[in-house]
């Protein structure tokens, strides 16, 4: 009797496979001209984002010239992300409406506009109020932004190639997003850390943001959508705008595969602003918070930035072996056992763990990314993709204003981040439900 081994073929080597697969990205790549100009300009957008919401962090929570705490952190996020994040499907129904690529020339005029203006309030030695507020409207446009670019990309690559080019997409958005971040510390280490130094960060901010504007224009009219479907919600803009979350939520709702990771990225994010107010109130209580304590932070972060970029080059694989469901559910088992692991509030082992979670959570993500890009009618994906954004940040947002509830003044609460595993595993099972229902 013939052994097993006779009858099956050889395999080639893992380096040889990876060397392929490599190479079959890079001539997908070169054969897409329209999706290489989409990359461009959400690799310098991203640049400029990182750059702007470091500089953004260091003048308010890391600055000699202003005082913060628990409570002053928790407000900050809640003006930064949550008047957009209500407002946001409204507005993400135009990314439905008007031609995608007028959308992001509009967007990226107005954030040069704005990050000049910003940078004379932070000159001027303005209050929190109104530089929180410019911020606001900045991050706006910002996110609007972001989800055009998302919405857009089916429309510049062949179904078959999706997982793999959002995959690459959104790989080199978050390393220009870690870069931009980590280039910050150069014009802060030249110019202090004080209202002048962080201004001088804004204006910087703004080059990326008016390289961003000179590509959008590069791209041809209509190239990006929306297609004007049977499912396209007609009527006045005022309607479009006025249901935007209705049509949003419906579609969600209508659409199995997108509820579910939606239900296990709304999880991951709770538990990254559990995880976020900690570090950050433990590391102001450092001897010297504005300098090793800013550093620290911008090492917890880092090292989650640095965990999404390691799974988008995980993560089209692993669907194709695993599927999509099945993928985000072995993402959500590992993201539970290391929170676990992050309770002995040690921050060396935080920060490591906070590289396995930011993994976890992006594999999350890019899963919810494929299941709007592919399972979405493309009249409604503008909307879908404004209500992702909008969870995004809520539940981050709302998980920080919960956290600060009951966090001590030195942020060493043990079963606040051991909370956090249970949260992993409720999304866990909503996914999983979820995900079942769709596979039947």
């Amino acid at each position: 009797m013939p052994s097993h081994e006779q009858e099956t073929p050889p395999e080639a080597p893992s380096g040889i496979t990876q060397t392929r697969t490599h190479t079959a990205v890079l001539q997908t790549i070169r054969a897409l001209p329209e999706f290489r100009r989409l990359l461009e300009l959400r690799v310098v957008s991203q640049f400029g984002d990182g750059l702007f919401s470091a500089g953004l962090a260091g003048a308010l929570l890391f600055n000699p010239d202003r005082e913060t705490n628990a409570w002053g952190i928790a407000g900050s996020f809640a003006v930064l992300f949550l008047p957009y994040s209500l407002l946001g499907p409204f507005a993400g129904a135009l990314l439905d409406r008007w031609d995608r690529r007028q959308v992001l020339i509009v967007a990226n005029l107005a954030r040069l506009l704005l990050m000049t203006v910003l940078g004379v309030l932070l000159v001027t030695g303005s209050g929190d109020l109104p530089i929180l507020v410019g911020a606001l409207v900045i991050n706006g446009f910002t996110r609007f932004v972001s989800s055009g670019l998302s919405a857009a990309l089916p429309h510049v690559v062949p179904s078959r190639h999706v997982v793999s080019m959002n995959s690459v997409a959104t790989a080199c958005g978050a390393l220009a997003t870690f870069l931009g971040a980590n280039f910050m510390l150069l014009p802060r280490w030249l110019l202090g850390s004080g209202d002048t130094g962080a201004a001088a960060v804004i204006w910087l901010a703004a080059v990326p943001a008016l390289i961003a504007l000179w590509l959008a224009v590069r791209i041809h009219p209509h190239m990006l959508g929306p297609d004007d479907s049977k499912r396209a919600v007609h009527g006045s803009v005022g309607y479009a705008v006025i249901t935007g979350w209705g049509y949003g939520l419906r579609t969600v709702a209508s659409v199995p595969s997108v509820a579910a990771t939606l239900s296990g990225l709304a999880a991951h994010r709770m538990v990254f602003g559990i995880n976020t107010l900690v570090v950050l109130v433990m590391v102001r209580h450092n001897p010297m918070p504005d300098v090793a304590g800013f550093g620290v932070a911008v090492v917890f972060v880092a090292a989650a930035g640095l965990g999404g970029f390691v799974s988008n080059l995980l993560t089209p694989a692993a669907i194709r072996r695993w599927g999509r469901y099945a993928t985000a559910n072995g993402a959500l088992v590992i993201a539970a056992l290391f929170q676990l692991g992050a309770a002995g509030l040690q921050l060396p082992v935080m920060i490591g763990c906070g590289l396995v979670l930011g993994c976890a959570g992006q594999v999350v993500k890019l899963c919810a990314d494929s299941a709007m890009q592919l399972d979405v009618d493309d009249a409604l994906r503008g909307h879908v993709f404004t209500v992702q954004d909008s969870l995004f940040w809520l539940t981050f947002v709302g998980a920080i204003a919960a956290a600060a509830t009951v966090i001590p003044n030195d942020g060493r609460s043990v079963a606040l981040v051991a909370a956090g595993t249970g949260v992993y595993l409720l999304g866990l099972c909503a996914h999983a439900a979820l995900a079942r229902s769709t596979q039947r």
